[in-house]
């Protein structure tokens, strides 16, 4: 899953493609069905009756977990667990277990990860016994990402990234040359192959910094050429804020804060160097927050233009072509998408809302009121 982080600006703060298929048909746990599964799993279908949520925290001091209406895609009530505030890192590993990132654990300056169980019959949550854990002094948690084939955690932290190993249990420790260095990163992401990580770091001008990682260890080697200016030549700093890979794997994106541009970049799959997109960067809203992909599709909220952007993305080059009606006139913050790709989900105004994503057009269309909820910075969806 992808996911969301935090920046070295406090203002910030207020500011797959698919997954491994794990189980049969009817099963809870990790589990996706193929889409040309015959009246079983498709994007609309209630036939497995699979359980599905979306868990937002941010700002309020809690998790809250929306349980996903079988076959409709619409979140209901949700129910809530004490956690950190403020936060701009959530991630799932395996569909089992939930990390948040606590960047302000202590006064002592030691950031700590608290993390839970997730009843997936339920979605409830269950602190893990040795939850939370601690990524020690001078630390400053923000964004996470996962590699479920290791079993790792990574965390953006200040001047580094912290590679964790979860447990039977999902209690975290450090691997074997934790944390590795890294620039000022608190946006992280990895592909969806787990061969590669991406944060972007934001020392003038802006940059993303690429790694390889390690098939058995999930340990991080820098890439040839790393960090990658986000603008070549640029003068200033572009502050690059949240980052992702697209569903094939090929493509990064990351938000340019300064600039109100996403940067787009090809992946070297023999090595993780990164290229310019032809035409990047490309123009987005008013301070770009959050960002999305879903199948050929990218979207980006943009904070101050009460807008969400969205383009298709060209699955050769990389290029990004405005969508029609773009950008969409819906109030948007955190992102997240559902797996099979039918829906699009944030947090706006009214609430927790439910965006339909036409599949030719990309085209956003509200479905069904907002759920009624403040205060979330960053979405999972998990099932």
């Amino acid at each position: 899953m992808p996911t969301r982080a935090l920046r070295s600006s406090p203002a910030a703060l207020f500011i797959f493609a698919g997954l491994l298929a794990l189980a049969a048909c009817g099963s809870s746990g990790i589990h996706v069905c193929p889409l040309a599964a015959s009246g079983c799993c498709g994007p609309s279908s209630d036939a497995c009756a699979i359980p599905q949520y979306i868990y937002a925290t941010g700002l309020n001091g809690q998790v809250d977990v929306f349980p996903i209406v079988n076959g409709t895609g619409m979140p209901g009530s949700p129910t809530s667990t004490p956690g950190p505030a403020p936060t701009l890192g959530m991630a799932a590993l395996n569909n089992q277990f939930l990390y948040v990132s606590n960047p302000q654990a202590t006064l002592g300056g030691s950031s700590t990860i608290d993390g839970w169980t997730i009843d997936p019959s339920t979605g409830a949550l269950k602190t893990i016994p040795a939850s939370p854990f601690s990524l020690g002094p001078l630390s400053y948690a923000g964004g996470l990402a996962t590699n479920t084939a290791a079993q790792i955690v990574y965390v953006g932290d200040a001047g580094r990234i912290d590679a964790l190993k979860a447990d039977a249990t999902g209690a975290l420790s450090p691997i074997l040359g934790s944390p590795f260095p890294a620039g000022i990163n608190l946006y992280l992401t990895t592909d969806p192959q787990t061969r590669f990580l991406f944060a972007s770091e934001d020392t003038p001008p802006g940059n993303v910094i690429a790694f390889t990682i390690d098939a058995t260890t999930g340990g991080l080697n820098p890439v040839q050429g790393s960090p990658f200016p986000t603008i070549p030549g640029y003068v200033g700093n572009t502050h690059p804020g949240a980052i992702v890979v697209d569903a094939s794997g090929s493509f990064v994106y990351t938000a340019l804060m300064t600039t109100n541009q996403i940067a787009a970049f090809s992946i070297t799959a023999s090595s993780g160097a990164l290229n310019p997109v032809p035409g990047s960067p490309f123009t987005a809203g008013n301070t770009p927050l959050a960002l999305a992909t879903v199948n050929n599709f990218l979207y980006v909220s943009n904070a101050l233009d009460g807008t969400i952007s969205g383009y298709s993305i060209n699955s050769t080059s990389g290029v990004l072509t405005p969508l029609a009606n773009s950008p969409f006139p819906i109030h948007g913050g955190a992102l997240v998408a559902s797996p099979f790709g039918g829906f699009l989900y944030t947090t706006g105004l009214g609430g927790l809302l439910t965006l339909s994503i036409n599949p030719q057009t990309g085209a956003l269309t509200q479905a069904g009121s907002p759920v009624p909820y403040s205060g979330a910075t960053v979405l999972a969806f998990v099932e």
